[in-house]
């Protein structure tokens, strides 16, 4: 489907649960609040939410949180979106704590490639941004989803943690099959109060220390990262540069958050809840619990698909030209990344 600028979004972004097991200090430092685990959509729920963007023409899904992996169902979930026809691919990102105990699982789900969140290979600073000590988890996580042979991206914010810190990062593209990319702070929730490195500026950098350094035009995904080789990696180095490298034009996504709030651009709070229309007149419950899919309903009911459709397709085609970080007076969304999804 296009949307209203001729751009087409063939892109979903679905967070599947607003918790997590780190506390990183720019997205969910200690005293954040979950919200309660009825509003979270259910495993059917978010199936049925991508029945209807495949029938919109989503092709790639990415799969987040929160943590998406502390979410039992989640491969599961993995699975059965696996088995959308017009769905292409499926991937995951994660901040690797808990991937080795589910990765085989996830493997045999079929997912085609997994991001890895890692801002630093330094344990004492690892231990400061996320709250937690985790790192070598992290690392072997890393390591073994690298040897099943599938994409595996490691994802760094671009915080100004020093020059060995990038150094030291994309050489896990040296010695491992795997893609390092940095991705400039979102200025949304508590990562407005950390500046991002100019991803101009860390380039040349790089280049000041590999001249060799050139353009990696080949394929790695469906989002915005461009890509450069080091001669002697195995992987790459990416920049996703929303702030200096402004790529809203080639914008070809949607986010769905845990709630079943459908937004068309990270900047603004517009967008459709998707949540009344999957649950009806369903009333809340006066004690908290996970919401019930009904067993009489399919994820594909066609009634259910056709009021889904309108108002999806209604938000994509109104999905703005371009966001507006660059003036954050003009950003209207407030939450938190972790309520939208990363």
């Amino acid at each position: 489907m296009k949307d209203g600028w001729g751009r087409t979004i063939d892109y979903m972004r679905i967070s599947i649960t607003d918790r997590c097991n780190l506390r990183c200090r720019y997205c969910m430092p200690d005293g954040g609040e979950s919200v309660p685990r009825w509003d979270i959509l259910s495993l059917e729920e978010i199936q049925a939410a991508a029945v209807c963007a495949a029938g919109l023409g989503i092709r790639y899904i990415k799969i987040t949180g929160g943590e998406p992996l502390v979410r039992r169902d989640c491969c599961l979930l993995v699975e059965r979106i696996k088995k959308i026809p017009g769905i292409e691919k499926v991937t995951l990102t994660t901040n690797g704590v808990a991937l080795g105990e589910c990765l085989e699982e996830l493997i045999r789900a079929g997912i085609d490639g997994i991001n890895i969140s890692l801002d630093t290979l330094d344990a004492e600073c690892y231990r400061k941004i996320t709250g937690r000590d985790c790192l070598d988890k992290v690392l072997e996580s890393i390591r073994r989803a690298a040897s099943f042979g599938i994409p595996v991206k490691v994802n760094a914010v671009s915080l100004d943690l020093g020059d060995e810190n990038w150094k030291e990062l994309i050489k896990l593209g040296e010695s491992l099959p795997v893609d390092v990319r940095f991705i400039e702070m979102m200025p949304i929730g508590h990562g407005k109060g950390f500046p991002s490195m100019d991803h101009r500026e860390l380039l040349e950098k790089m280049q000041a220390v590999y001249p060799h350094m050139e353009p990696d035009r080949s394929r790695h995904g469906y989002g915005p990262a461009v890509y450069w080789r080091i001669p002697g990696f195995q992987g790459s180095v990416g920049f996703i540069s929303a702030i200096h490298g402004k790529f809203c034009a080639d914008c070809n996504r949607v986010r769905l958050t845990s709630q079943g709030y459908l937004k068309s651009c990270l900047c603004y709070e517009d967008g459709v809840d998707l949540r009344p229309i999957l649950r009806g007149e369903t009333k809340r419950p006066e004690q908290d619990q996970h919401y019930r899919w009904p067993k009489e309903l399919s994820p594909d009911d066609e009634a259910l698909q056709g009021r889904l459709r309108e108002a999806v397709a209604r938000a994509i085609s109104h999905k703005p030209k371009a966001h507006c970080f660059e003036r954050p007076q003009d950003i209207t969304e407030e939450a938190d990344m972790i309520a939208i999804g990363g």
